[in-house]
């Protein structure tokens, strides 16, 4: 069942200019169904969600992304409106969805944009259809380092899918609210990002969205942590234009991850929304959208050149990508202070 068009993140409400650019379209694609958000015109933009989530995780941005841009944003198989079959629920898997999503729309080359389990899909894009990405850009990006909430680390042990069932009833979902409202009150990282994890949480309203939110995590979490990370093969990003974004305050991936993400591919730009969670598109949207277009118009589309690549392949990554304690530190500090200097010029 689609949506109400006004649905959005922590209740905002789109005007009604915007109703026609947040209209559901569907494409079956392998026979499945595949939802998926279209509009504006310019340089393709593929925005993709996070675990549980959405495309409805970018309304509040789209119309202004799509006074510059041609914005693609689908729902990944297995969240939203889209078909949740027992299937394969991979970054890769996700990948190659999203390339066949793009050759059935006829749109050849994107700048990805993947948040929170998004930017994992986003990185493995990158490194699976080099030739079909210009862009990439990380927003609180899972597949960096290991450290994950614990709710999630949970949540990906065995059986924990029926403990989420007893979780859609009246008496469940108000303990879950209550426990949410008292980590916001304790000002915790978590509690931070108290609304948007109960709108994701209550977005999994039958079995077969439940169960697909369960197989997606496995894919990427087990109790130790995440199980993927895209910095072994990040020096093949070398010639890609990289934008990072972190919240200073996400509690789902720690912003060190920003850091470590950064380290490892040197060329990129990183910036931190002190004051965010892991939702810093859904925190501060002006910012974020305003860096998006200075990202994408102040950079060149990377060209695809195979025999690079091939060469990158033989010589190999560095031995070690993981920068010490102080150069995460120091990448904080820098991104901080950049991003202190825009806002007084802008003030």
């Amino acid at each position: 069942m689609e949506p109400a068009m006004g649905d959005g993140p922590s209740g905002q409400q789109p005007s009604a200019d915007q109703l026609a650019d947040l209209r559901v379209h569907f494409r079956t694609v392998h026979g499945y169904r595949r939802a998926y958000r279209i509009a504006g015109s310019g340089p393709p933009l593929l925005l993709l969600h996070g675990i549980g989530d959405s495309s409805v995780s970018w309304v509040p941005i789209l119309d202004r992304l799509a006074q510059s841009f041609t914005v693609i944003a689908p729902d990944l198989l297995g969240h939203g409106n889209s078909a949740k079959p027992r299937a394969d629920y991979s970054v890769a898997a996700y990948a190659n969805g999203m390339r066949d999503l793009l050759e059935i729309l006829d749109i050849e080359r994107v700048t990805v944009v993947g948040h929170s389990l998004g930017g994992g899909v986003a990185a493995q894009f990158a490194y699976q259809f080099p030739e079909r990405c210009e862009r990439l850009v990380l927003v609180a990006s899972g597949g960096v380092g290991r450290d994950v909430t614990v709710m999630l680390r949970a949540l990906s042990a065995p059986a924990a899918e029926l403990a989420m069932v007893p979780m859609q009833l009246p008496v469940a979902r108000s303990m879950v609210r209550l426990g949410f409202g008292v980590l916001r009150l304790a000002g915790t990282k978590l509690g931070a990002d108290a609304d948007e994890l109960l709108r994701v949480i209550e977005g999994l309203p039958d079995a077969d969205a439940r169960t697909a939110f369960i197989r997606t995590l496995r894919s990427v979490v087990d109790w130790r942590g995440q199980v993927v990370t895209l910095r072994d093969r990040a020096y093949l990003a070398e010639a890609m234009p990289i934008q990072i974004v972190w919240g200073g305050r996400d509690g789902v991936i720690p912003v060190e991850h920003a850091a470590l993400a950064a380290a490892a591919m040197p060329g990129s730009r990183l910036e931190i929304f002190d004051d965010a969670g892991h939702f810093p598109h859904h925190a501060d949207p002006e910012r974020f959208v305003a860096l998006l277009e200075d990202f994408v118009f102040e950079t060149e589309p990377m060209s695809h050149e195979p025999q690079r690549w091939r060469d990158l392949l033989v010589r190999g990554a560095r031995p070690d990508v993981r920068p010490a304690a102080a150069t995460v530190a120091d990448l904080l500090a820098s991104a901080n202070a950049a991003a202190a200097v825009t806002e007084a010029t802008s003030g």
